[in-house]
């Protein structure tokens, strides 16, 4: 028998857990094992203790219980945002995928400067540096996004005209049958998108 089998059937031993045979294997492992029988003397001592102690008067419990217990280490107690985390994981995680979603959408709007045309039939459109025209006479079929530069519409745009991160300049001859969206800030260009983001999905 090995010794680790051995020290598994002495908590049995002591619980009177074991059949005949396991009980006179173990005995004949620890005649041959001192390691193993001391081991047990000990168990055996701290289940006589054990026992004394269930069975001495209760104050003397009281006591004893209460020292062991000054004597454990003094777990700290954990922080209510560590609770609300265990408490609600689903909210947890779709608050972290906010917050990551939020820092990355941030981080590529502050870095992409490049002026970007989105629209149908953009060959009615004149392009000079990073203003985009559209010149009277002119119509775009659709909606016309502009992002990173400047607008200036004399012409119609049959649809949404939105300008992210520039300036718009409407003259009197222009006619735009959609909303007029002007988008400065991040958290704005943030909400452009989601909601453009709802809007697609709704649709499909």
């Amino acid at each position: 028998m090995e010794c680790k089998l051995a020290v598994s059937l002495m908590h049995d031993y002591l619980d009177d857990d074991l059949s005949k045979e396991q009980r006179l294997m173990l005995k004949e492992h620890m005649l041959t094992c001192p390691d193993c029988r001391m081991q047990f003397e000990e168990l055996e001592q701290m289940d006589m203790l054990l026992y004394s102690l269930h069975y001495s008067t209760p104050s003397a419990s009281d006591e004893l219980t209460e020292r062991i217990l000054s004597a454990l280490p003094v777990h700290k107690k954990q922080q209510l945002w560590v609770k609300w985390v265990k408490r609600h994981p689903a909210a947890t995680a779709a608050a972290l995928f906010l917050v990551v979603m939020l820092f990355s959408t941030v981080s590529v709007w502050s870095q992409d400067s490049q002026l970007m045309v989105h629209g149908s039939n953009l060959d009615q459109v004149i392009i000079e540096g990073n203003t985009v025209i559209l010149p009277e006479g002119r119509t775009i079929a659709g909606n016309l996004t502009i992002e990173n530069g400047k607008a200036q519409i004399f012409g119609v745009v049959e649809g949404d005209l939105t300008v992210i991160d520039g300036s718009l300049y409407k003259a009197s001859t222009a006619h735009i049958s959609g909303q007029v969206k002007h988008v400065d800030r991040a958290l704005d260009w943030i909400w452009y998108k989601i909601t453009n983001l709802v809007s697609d999905v709704a649709y499909r």
